[in-house]
């Protein structure tokens, strides 16, 4: 399961899923459903160790769903294929 780590302390889902869009090639124009409003994915939070602040989403495109990353209280976006691709996904989270 590919994600990306967030570098910065005070993000917010929309910023994470363009640095995770930059990774996978895909743009907000490809989404086909997601369970966030802008209000939502807008909101600023504090993606740093210890904290768990970031609200849940997901977001659908045709190739990946993405969804929140959380290890240890640091959040950021991962991503699985949206269809079958033999490609096992690792446990999602700790700490």
């Amino acid at each position: 399961m590919p994600q990306i780590e967030s570098n910065l302390e005070l993000t917010c889902w929309r910023d994470e899923l363009n640095r995770a869009f930059a990774v996978t090639g895909e743009a907000w124009d490809d989404i086909e459903a997601m369970t966030r409003d802008d209000a939502a994915l807008d909101r600023r939070f504090d993606a740093g160790w210890g904290t768990t602040d970031g609200d849940p989403f997901t977001v659908w495109t045709s190739r990946f769903v993405y969804f929140p990353w959380r290890y240890d209280g640091s959040q950021s976006v991962a991503w699985v294929s949206r269809n079958p691709d033999r490609s096992a996904t690792k446990p999602i989270g700790g700490g």
